[in-house]
């Protein structure tokens, strides 16, 4: 369930921080990493990749986020890999 959250979060981060010129690379990956502790999701920085696309007019950011999670099944763990996603196509 918090993939799912954490996607939709991933979505306004994108959203927001590519509309704001002034954040950095590093701003927007410490905004991803905030929402991921948020929802008490192993990540780190090295896993969070953000991309920005600039043209004349506009910009958009790509982020994405490779992670695992460890499930304790009854008997065994699991390892549950994730991959969200998200960009905005700029203004």
């Amino acid at each position: 369930m918090a993939n799912y959250s954490f996607e939709d979060d991933l979505k306004t981060v994108s959203l927001m921080d590519g509309a704001n010129q002034q954040k950095t690379d590093e701003d927007v990956r410490n905004d991803v990493l905030r929402k991921a502790r948020e929802h008490d999701l192993p990540v780190t920085p090295k896993q969070v990749t953000v991309q920005r696309v600039n043209t004349p007019g506009t910009a958009a950011v790509y982020v994405a986020v490779d992670y695992s999670v460890t499930i304790n099944l009854p008997g065994y763990p699991v390892d549950m890999h994730f991959n969200p996603s998200s960009g905005n196509k700029g203004f």
